[in-house]
Order: structure tokens, then C-alpha cells, then sequence
């Protein structure tokens, strides 16, 4: 293959071949049909978050009139916003075109997506009665063309820009145009989906913005018109927390103050239906102040299609993923003391192929064992109504010593864990808010327990978030453990919290940010040497992310020293693999299915003896610099072995894997092999494991 102009593919136009990735989901006709949606909704709530932080960084440097190269793989910033632009514009209008497509399915399957100018006269009624009862009482309206200044949208927001051309005579006139325009905010709180009765076993449902649409002659009674539109429109602000310097706040309230201040931030993104008259677009940015240097794109009939996320079931249980039943582990009673079975050995949960329930059963466990006398949990994300949560307050309610880090710069959930801090605090857990400039990342938990024979650790360590509600859809790894030298590392951990400025040394546990980077590349180095002298050497990775341009560069060698890689890297991915001279021992693949790949693992031949480690850290800068991440290994040979065979399982997927390579055109695998779709084969191995 001939070697690419640059080594390394830009992280924000690798992030957005995946998200074309989740796009081909939508558009796959083996994906049942009502999931193509929900896909189409993932899609498109993960492009507002990608203008709202990474395309937000990029525009940060171009107006601080910087280039940018240096961290952008070569490649000027200015230059790399209007590549940005040309490819969601690309990306935009092929998910429109899946769109009606999926829509013409539902069709086949009785299922009609109506418009306000498709409602029959047996359906008005109805209509009018949800317009009046449901919709109109949570409407925002705001008339707009003699406002001294023009109102501040929300991010993401969907808003209706209407255009009212009055009568001549009209009686009541707010401007000497004859053009009246005004803004209807639809709210987050109403349902998108408006399902109406069925009729003739059909089913019909409408978009509440054609309902509004429907109805405009109840909201602009007061104005004679002759002609009306609503076309959508809406705008993505910059989400990156500026914090201020004030020194009399406290840390919540200087998080409290920057999630307030994105409400006001700048907007990186405004998305405009195409249909809409150039007039009124002109006049919208115009008061808007958007400038050329934002991204401007033109959009379909209805943005925020995020909300395809929460597409209404209607009883079709054949249009849907079959719900899976999660498994329990050979051999791990969950109606026994977990804390009792961890005593004797290790034990594995692959989730949502196995039952999540061993994790909050640990946790109610030793809120309620007496002979427990401390429990330290990290939290990054916890589920609404947390069972976890409810936990550590039962424990603190029950004289336990409770410590909790929680990271409050969670992006997106800050808001949700300065409810629990506060929650936590009432409570009498001790709080720990992590260290000026690093976030902390990892998952661990770490309990003590006075036992006959003087003190006794037990824990785990995930490479998830302790939540039960992402558990169901996002595939993890948990070690429960009562490996006493692992243990001690990892209460080492929560002393850097508290002491930072002491850096503790681990002779089992990689950790971020002083020891991650030095130790893999060490691992890396052991491959490389046994290669030169004609050994077995190997790397077998699974990751969410890789941008790294240092591990990248590593990784580069060992193929160049004959070591054979595979990564499975579910997003980003700036290595090129596959490159005569570069990379050609270097294979990698994607895998975009039904649950969404979270696990971080990683394998290193060793002569035979493979070294493996399960991680909260993928191979980012970030991660591996910026963040306290925790790797932690593998030494139950049994668990070993389920690791491997999970890797392999989801390697030979033939299905749903994607290749990477230089021609970035996110083909799917094709080999010889019987086919074979990961996620499924998994479940079939942890059910044989369970039966045997």
C-alpha cells in the first residue's frame, strides 16, 4: 500500500468517519427498523457534541490567530474547520436520505410519519386537543423585528422561525415591510413523537413541530396574514468549562457558575432548514451575529434528531433488538456473600452479557457488614435514582468510614454529580474533588473488613462507569479481587487524591498520569526485542479511542521490528495501519453494533505467557498525561483465558467490524471465514460458560 502524505489521520476527521460508522447502523437493512432510528438519533447526538467540544477547540485556536499544526497531525486549523464543515455537510445530507428511507419502510410495516398537511379530517380533532392540552401551554413565542436585542438561544435547542407576510389592510402592522417574523421555542420536556390513534390498523405519528405547524393559526390569532412558515433552526454553543480564578469559591461553585456561563458561550454551529427563504435567513443571522467563520449548515425539515434516540415502540417488539436476558458467572452466587466468594478467588463480569447486579450487590453488602469499616468508590457517571449512590449513603448511615472522589468536570454530567456531592456531603461521606488539572477517570472500589485474622481488602476495578442504566448498553469489564498487594495500590490511589505532591510507586497497577505511558512502552520494547531475535511476539489491543502520536509512533516500530498488532478501536483512530514500510504488520478494525464497545484491554505476548491488563485509560494524550487513569492485571488464569477468547471472539467479527486503512472508507470486513457477528458469539460463549 502506498505510504499516505501524513503518518497519522487527524482525531477530529477520524471522529467523524465513526460517526459515520454509527450512520451505516441506521442504514443497515439487518438492523431492525425502529433501531435504524434510534441510530439515526446516535448519530446526530453525537455531532452536537462533537461541534461543542472538539469543533469548539479547533475555532478557539483559529481566533486566537494560531495555527494549530503541532497538535492538529499537520494540519492547519482554519483549514481544518472547513474540511470539518465539508464532511457534516456530506454526512448531514446522506442521514436525510437514510431518513426517508427508513420512512419509507415504516410505511411498508403500516407505520406513517405524517406531516401537518397529511392530517385527515378524523384526525384534526385529535390534533387541535393535544395542541391545546400538551403543547401549547409549554410554547416559548417571541416576535422579534423591533426587539432591541435579540433573545439568546439555547444550545441545541430547536426553534421554529416563522414568517408572517401580512395583509395590506391588516389592521394591526409592528413593522412598514409587511414581513412579521417571529421565534417559537419548542421545549426539551415535550415528547418529539405525537403518536395518533390507530385507525384500520395503522399506526400514524407526527412530529410535535408539525403539530405546532398545525396550529399556528391558534398562536398568531392577533396577526392577518395572507402566508406563514416555520422553518427550524438551531445553534451549538461552545460546552468548554472556563473557570475562574476567584479564590473565595469553592470548587462546586466555580463548576456550578462555568456549566451556567455555556448557556451564554459562544455558538460554534447554527443549523438551518434548507428550505427556508434566503430573506429570512439573512435577517436570522444578521441579528444572530453568526459569522462566516461558524458553521453554517444547511439541514433537512427537522434537526435535533437526537431525539430519534426515544422513537416511540408502539408494541413492535419484531421491529426491535430482542432484549437479552444478562447471565450469571459460573460459579458466583449472587445470592451468596459476594464479599465471602471474592475471598477465595477472582471473578469476572462482562457486561450487559452478564448481570450487573454483582456490583450493587457487593456494595449493599458491605454497607451492612458489620465487619466492614471503610469503603472508597470513584465515581465519574452514576445512573439518574443511583443504586451505587444508594449504597455509600447506606453505608454512611450505618457508621462506615465512606469516601468518595467524584469528578465533578465529568463532561455533561456535571450538573447530575454536583447533585450527588451535595447529596453526599448531607450524608457525612467525605468528599474528595480530585487535583487542580487532572481529572480523574478511573473506576475502582476498595473496601476493608476486620476479620479474625486483622485486617482483610476486598474491591474491583473496571474499565466502566459504576451505573446501572449504561451497564444494559455498554460492554465492560469488572474484577472483583481480594489480591492484597493489588488492594493496597489501589487505596495508594485515593492518597495521591488527597497528598498529590507524594507520587506513590505500583509494582502491579499501571497508573496515569506518572507511570502509563513509560510502562507500555516498556511492553512495547519487550515485543520489539523478542521479534529481532525471531521469537513469537504479538500486541492484541481494544480501545475506544487512539490518538496518542507518541503511542502511535511506538506502535509504528514494533511493526517495522516484524511484532504482529491487532487493535480493535471502536472511535478515533489516528494510526494508519496497513502501510508498506510503516505499519504493514499492523491490522485494525471497528466494531459498531448493537451495544456500544467501552472496554479497554490490552495484551502483550511475553514469550508465550501473555501480560494482560483491563484499563480505564484509552491510548489518548489526555488519558494518559492529563487524567488519573488505573490499569490493573490480569493473574487468575482462568480469567486470562475468558479475556483472550473475548478478544478473539470479537476480532473474527466478520459482521459488524469495520477496517481501517488509508483509503478511510469504513469497509466492512469481508473474509473467508464462517460469519460471524461479536456481540451475538459473545453472549453464546458466556451462555455455554454459565450451562457448563
Amino acid at each position: 500500500m502506498t505510504k499516505p502524505k501524513n503518518e497519522y489521520l487527524n482525531r477530529e476527521i477520524s471522529w467523524l468517519h465513526f460517526n459515520d460508522r454509527v450512520l451505516q447502523e441506521s442504514a443497515d437493512k439487518d438492523v431492525p427498523l425502529i433501531e435504524r432510528l434510534r441510530f439515526l438519533g446516535i448519530f446526530s447526538n453525537n455531532l452536537d457534541e462533537f461541534f461543542k467540544v472538539r469543533y469548539a477547540t479547533v475555532k478557539r485556536i483559529v481566533d486566537a490567530g494560531k495555527s494549530g499544526k503541532s497538535v492538529l497531525g499537520g494540519e492547519t486549523a482554519k483549514d481544518l474547520l472547513e474540511e470539518i464543515t465539508k464532511n457534516v455537510i456530506q454526512l448531514q445530507s446522506k442521514s436525510g436520505r437514510v431518513l426517508k428511507q427508513i420512512e419509507r419502510e415504516l410505511a411498508t410495516e403500516q407505520i406513517f410519519i405524517i406531516d401537518e398537511t397529511q392530517v385527515g379530517e378524523d384526525q384534526a380533532d385529535f390534533v387541535k386537543d393535544y395542541f391545546l392540552q400538551n403543547v401549547n401551554p409549554e410554547l416559548i413565542t417571541i416576535i422579534l423585528n423591533n426587539l432591541a436585542e435579540f433573545p439568546t438561544l439555547k444550545d441545541t435547542a430547536a426553534y421554529l422561525a416563522v414568517r408572517m407576510v401580512l395583509h395590506q389592510d391588516a389592521k394591526i402592522k409592528f413593522t412598514d415591510s409587511g414581513i412579521q417574523y417571529a421565534l417559537i421555542e419548542i421545549p426539551k420536556r415535550l415528547d418529539r413523537f405525537v403518536v395518533l390513534p390507530e385507525k384500520d390498523g395503522k399506526n400514524y405519528i407526527m412530529m410535535v413541530d408539525d403539530v405546532i405547524r398545525f396550529s399556528m393559526n391558534q398562536i398568531f390569532t392577533m396577526f392577518e396574514y395572507k402566508d406563514i412558515s416555520a422553518h427550524m433552526i438551531k445553534i451549538t454553543r461552545d460546552a468548554e468549562l472556563d473557570m475562574d480564578n476567584d479564590l473565595s469559591k469553592s470548587f462546586i461553585e466555580k463548576i456550578s457558575s462555568s456549566v451556567e456561563h455555556r448557556k451564554i458561550s459562544d455558538p460554534v454551529r447554527f443549523v438551518y432548514d434548507k428550505g427556508i427563504k434566503m430573506n429570512t435567513l439573512r435577517f436570522l443571522r444578521s441579528k444572530m451575529k453568526i459569522e462566516e467563520t461558524d458553521s453554517v449548515i444547511p439541514g433537512g425539515r427537522y434537526h435535533n434528531r437526537r431525539d430519534y434516540m426515544g422513537f416511540p415502540s408502539l408494541g413492535r417488539a419484531d421491529l426491535q433488538y430482542k432484549r437479552i436476558q444478562p447471565l450469571l458467572v459460573k460459579n458466583f452466587d449472587l445470592n451468596a456473600s459476594i464479599i465471602g466468594q471474592v475471598a477465595l478467588r477472582d471473578y469476572m463480569i462482562y457486561t450487559p452479557y452478564q448481570n450487573y447486579s454483582y456490583v450493587i450487590n457487593f456494595l449493599k453488602e458491605a454497607a451492612l457488614d458489620p465487619q466492614v469499616k471503610k469503603i472508597k468508590l470513584t465515581v465519574y457517571r452514576l445512573a439518574n435514582n443511583s443504586q451505587v449512590a444508594a449504597a455509600l449513603i447506606n453505608a454512611a448511615k450505618n457508621g462506615k468510614e465512606v469516601t468518595v472522589q467524584i469528578e465533578l468536570q465529568a463532561r455533561f454530567d456535571e450538573q447530575a454529580n454536583i447533585k450527588y456531592a451535595n447529596q453526599f456531603q448531607e450524608e457525612g461521606i467525605k468528599l474528595i474533588f480530585g487535583i487542580p488539572g487532572l481529572k480523574v477517570h478511573t473506576k475502582v472500589c476498595f473496601i476493608e473488613r476486620e476479620e479474625e485474622n486483622g485486617i482483610k481488602r476486598y474491591g474491583f476495578i473496571s474499565t466502566g462507569n459504576f451505573n446501572e442504566s449504561t451497564a444494559k448498553i455498554y460492554t465492560d469489564y469488572t474484577l472483583f479481587t481480594a489480591h492484597d498487594a493489588i488492594l493496597k495500590e489501589v487505596n495508594k490511589i485515593f492518597d495521591f487524591f488527597e497528598v498529590p505532591y507524594k507520587i506513590n510507586k505500583y509494582k502491579h497497577l499501571i497508573v496515569s498520569p506518572h507511570y502509563t505511558k513509560n510502562v507500555f512502552i516498556k511492553l512495547i520494547d519487550n515485543e520489539i526485542a523478542n521479534a529481532l531475535v525471531g521469537k513469537e511476539a504479538f500486541i492484541k489491543i481494544k480501545m475506544n479511542s487512539f490518538t496518542s502520536y507518541k503511542m502511535v509512533d511506538k506502535l509504528y516500530e514494533a511493526s517495522r521490528a516484524g511484532v504482529k498488532v491487532q487493535l480493535i478501536i471502536r472511535g478515533i483512530c489516528c494510526l494508519i495501519p496497513g502501510v508498506t514500510g510503516m505499519s504493514e504488520n499492523i491490522e485494525a478494525i471497528s466494531v459498531v453494533d448493537k451495544f456500544l464497545e467501552h472496554p479497554r484491554v490490552f495484551i502483550f505476548g511475553n514469550e508465550g505467557n501473555p501480560k494482560i491488563y483491563i484499563s480505564s485509560a484509552d491510548w489518548m494524550t489526555r488519558n494518559l498525561d492529563y487524567r488519573v487513569e488505573v490499569g490493573c492485571p490480569i493473574y487468575n488464569d482462568e480469567i486470562k483465558q475468558e479475556i483472550l477468547d473475548t478478544f478473539e471472539i470479537s476480532w473474527n467479527d466478520n459482521i459488524k467490524a469495520r477496517v481501517f486503512s488509508a483509503k478511510h472508507d469504513n469497509a466492512y470486513k469481508d473474509d473467508s471465514l464462517p460469519k460471524s457477528r461479536s456481540q451475538f458469539a459473545l453472549y453464546d460463549y458466556y451462555l455455554k460458560k454459565a450451562e457448563s
